[in-house]
C-alpha cells in the first residue's frame, strides 16, 4: 500500500522500483534535517541583526543562559534586545509561517490542486473580514481570533456551496469560487475601513491589513500558538490520510475513509490556523501558496514528509521575510509586500506550467 500512496498530488505517476525506496527514504529525512537546520540558522540571524546588533554568539549564549548556568558575558542591553524585542518577533514569525504553509499543503493536498491554498480559497480575506470587524470595536485578544476564525469559516462554507451548485463539483469551480469569495470579502473589508474613523480606527486597521510583526509581544504569540499548535497537531496526526484521501473519494471509502468527513475536519483545522494568523499578523498571503511548493520540488509529493517539511520551511522563510522588512529600509516594510512581490511571479510561473492540466481536464 505505502508506494501506491507516494504520489498524491499525481497520482497517475508511474511507482517507482523498490531498489530506488532506500535513497529515496533517505533523502526526505536529510531534507528535514536541513530545514530544521535553516530555521536555526535564520532565527539566530534575525536575532543578531537589526540597527543594534548583537554578536550571533552572544546570541546563542543568551538563550542557552536562560536553561544552563552559564557565565554572562554579554551587556543588559543586549540581553533586553534579544530577549524582550527580538525573540517575540522572531517566535511570533515561526508559528504564523508555520501555520500559513501548512494550511497551503493541506488544502492542495485535499482540493488536488496545486493552485489552491486559504488564499485563493478565499478564506484569508474572509477571515479579515472577520477582524476587522472585531478591530471596528475596540476589542482585541482572544477576540479578535474567533472573529477571524467566524469569517474565514463562513467564507469557506460558501465557497463549498458554489462548488456543489455545480454538477461534478469541480475543482475548478472552487477555485473560481474562492476568487469570488474572496473579493467579495476584500470588498466588505473596504466598506468597513471606509466607515472607520480615520484618526482612531483607521491607521490600525490599514496596518494590521497589511501585515506586519511589529507589534508583536509574549501574549500574541499565545494567542497564535493555541489554535494554530492544536489545529497543525491534528492535522500532522492525519497526514497519512491525506495520501488516500487524494487517491479519489471512491477508494478512500474503501479504504474505511469518510471523504466529506476528513474534509470537514481538515478544512475547519485549515481556517483556524488562517484565523490564528491573521489575528496577530494581519493578511500576509502567498506563504501557503509558495512553501509548499518549494518542499515538493525537494521531498517529493508524499505528504506524510510534505506536511512536517513544509512547517519548516515555512517558519524559516517568513522569518527571512520579517528579517528583511525591518531592515532593509529605514522605514519597516509591511510583510504582505514582500510576500506578494516574492509569490505573485512564483504563482503565474505555476499558471503557466500547469496550465494543461488546470484547464484541460475540465474541458
Amino acid at each position: 500500500m505505502t508506494s501506491s500512496l507516494a504520489d498524491p498530488v499525481a497520482p497517475g505517476t508511474a511507482e517507482r522500483p523498490r531498489s530506488a525506496d532506500a535513497p529515496r527514504r533517505r533523502r526526505p529525512l536529510v531534507a528535514l534535517g536541513l530545514f530544521a537546520l535553516l530555521l536555526v540558522v535564520v532565527s539566530v540571524a534575525a536575532l543578531a541583526v537589526g540597527r543594534y546588533t548583537v554578536p550571533p554568539n552572544e546570541v546563542v549564549r543568551i538563550l542557552l543562559g536562560q536553561v544552563l548556568p552559564l557565565r554572562e558575558t554579554w551587556f543588559a542591553q543586549e540581553y533586553t534586545v534579544v530577549m524582550d524585542v527580538r525573540l517575540p518577533r522572531v517566535l511570533l514569525a515561526i508559528i504564523v509561517g508555520a501555520g500559513l504553509a501548512l494550511t497551503g499543503a493541506v488544502t492542495q493536498a485535499v482540493f488536488r490542486n496545486p493552485l489552491a491554498s486559504a488564499d485563493i480559497l478565499g478564506v484569508s480575506s474572509g477571515a479579515s473580514f472577520g477582524g476587522v470587524l472585531v478591530l471596528l470595536t475596540g476589542i482585541g485578544g482572544a477576540t479578535l481570533v474567533g472573529g477571524a476564525f467566524l469569517g474565514g469559516v463562513l467564507a469557506l462554507v460558501i465557497v463549498l456551496g458554489i462548488a456543489r451548485a455545480v454538477p461534478g463539483g469541480s475543482l475548478l469551480m472552487i477555485i473560481l469560487g474562492g476568487t469570488v469569495v474572496g473579493a467579495l470579502f476584500n470588498a466588505m473589508v473596504s466598506f468597513v475601513t471606509y466607515t472607520a474613523d480615520p484618526y482612531s480606527e483607521l491607521p490600525s486597521i490599514v496596518f494590521w491589513l497589511m501585515g506586519s510583526l511589529a507589534s508583536a509581544n509574549y501574549s500574541k504569540v499565545l494567542i497564535a500558538l493555541v489554535p494554530i499548535a492544536l489545529s497543525g497537531a491534528v492535522v500532522l496526526a492525519l497526514r497519512w490520510r491525506l495520501n488516500i484521501l487524494s487517491m479519489g473519494d471512491e477508494d478512500a471509502a474503501s479504504l474505511g475513509i469518510d471523504p466529506r468527513r476528513m474534509r470537514l475536519v481538515l478544512l475547519t483545522c485549515v481556517a483556524l490556523m488562517t484565523a490564528g494568523a491573521v489575528a496577530v499578523a494581519g493578511v500576509i498571503g502567498w506563504v501557503g501558496l509558495v512553501v509548499p511548493h518549494l518542499v515538493r520540488m525537494v521531498v517529493g509529493t508524499d505528504n506524510r514528509v510534505v506536511l512536517p517539511a513544509s512547517c519548516l520551511l515555512g517558519a524559516g522563510y517568513l522569518v527571512l521575510i520579517d528579517t528583511l522588512s525591518r531592515t532593509v529600509s529605514t522605514a519597516e516594510l509591511p510583510l504582505g509586500i514582500l510576500t506578494a512581490v516574492i509569490g505573485a511571479p512564483f504563482f503565474v510561473v505555476l499558471l503557466l506550467r500547469n496550465r494543461s492540466a488546470i484547464w484541460g481536464a475540465h474541458a
